[in-house]
């Protein structure tokens, strides 16, 4: 599965590298990409590889990024509560984000802040939602999702309240962030998120036994001779990291951390040794294919991103609900 994923994500790449306003060959766009990386003077128009080398490829590698991060993140926390409708939005770290945004863009703060606040709220509201969790010093999965959703509950008002309060400019900026978008990033801002990634990345892919273990119980994982809590505590601090970096730089992108993991656990098997990378590299391809439609589907202009993974996203979680129901009345 994770070749055959791979494959479909080269030739994803290629096309989100190929299409849009410009259309470059593929073939071409391979040149670009190797006398770029040697340095070396090309002959082929400047225009074609400015529009490669600076616009599209950091915004298709962003989009990798950020559909990795959302997909491993909502695995973990499906794996961590034992609850699979679980995602990052549910205990309040893209909510949270969204209200750090929404506070610079409706009090007419200097957009430089925004990705700052950004990130700042989604971990102050990640570690709020770990502080009510906790009951005599552990962090019980039902507490987590109650806290969460309490939490989200309260950010998803007061993010209504800045809505209501912001004028017709910063409601159209604030509207449009918050259904997510990878046209505003860059190489400044990649550089920034890929070793915040890349280490919480990896700290989730060496968890994968102890998430194993959870899905036995917490007493079950702590008889096998592992830290439950200090994990646990490990596990949703990479999650409010990565899904905090972000949703500072792409905005709220709906149904990927939800929907991915499921789609994953079709394909590979259950243990998350596995799950989490296919996991990983199925968000990472489709967020890719989702970016590209969202930049053909109106061009010259383009849509959120995040409303494409919510119209793909929804009808197949809808399917998946009825398929299950279906499996359940078959019992």
């Amino acid at each position: 599965m994770r070749i055959t994923a791979f494959a479909v994500g080269v030739v994803v790449l290629l096309l989100s590298l190929s299409l849009g306003p410009i259309r470059i060959a593929p073939e071409r766009i391979l040149d670009i990409l190797w006398q770029w990386l040697l340095q070396r003077e090309t002959q082929l128009p400047a225009h074609e590889t400015a529009t490669i080398t600076m616009i599209r490829l950091p915004r298709t590698l962003t989009a990798m990024l950020t559909g990795a991060a959302l997909a491993g993140a909502g695995a973990v926390l499906q794996g961590l509560t034992r609850n699979p409708p679980v995602e990052p939005a549910l205990i309040g770290i893209s909510t949270g984000g969204a209200v750090g945004a929404a506070l610079v863009i409706v009090f007419g703060g200097a957009l430089m802040w925004l990705p700052a606040a950004a990130f700042a709220l989604s971990l102050m509201v990640c570690f709020g939602v770990m502080a009510l969790a906790r009951v005599d010093g552990h962090t019980p999965a039902t507490t987590l999702l109650l806290a969460g959703i309490a939490v989200n509950a309260l950010a998803s008002a007061i993010l209504g309240l800045l809505t209501y309060a912001a004028d017709d400019p910063a409601l159209r900026t604030l509207t449009f962030w918050l259904f997510g978008s990878v046209a505003r990033t860059g190489w400044q801002e990649l550089a920034l998120l890929t070793p915040v990634l890349v280490v919480c990345g990896a700290v989730m892919l060496r968890q994968t036994r102890v998430l194993d273990a959870l899905t036995l119980g917490d007493a079950t994982a702590g008889h096998l001779g592992f830290a439950v809590e200090r994990s646990r505590r490990l596990l949703i601090a990479a999650v409010a990291l990565s899904v905090g970096a972000v949703v500072a730089y792409t905005g709220v992108i709906a149904f990927v951390g939800l929907v991915v993991p499921h789609v994953a656990r079709m394909f590979c098997a259950p243990g998350h040794r596995s799950l989490l990378p296919t996991a990983m590299l199925t968000g990472a391809v489709l967020t890719v294919a989702a970016d590209t439609v969202a930049r053909l589907v109106v061009a010259p202009a383009e849509l959120p991103i995040g409303v494409v993974t919510a119209l793909c996203g929804a009808p197949f979680f809808i399917a998946l609900l009825y398929a299950k129901r279906r499996q359940l009345e078959s019992l």
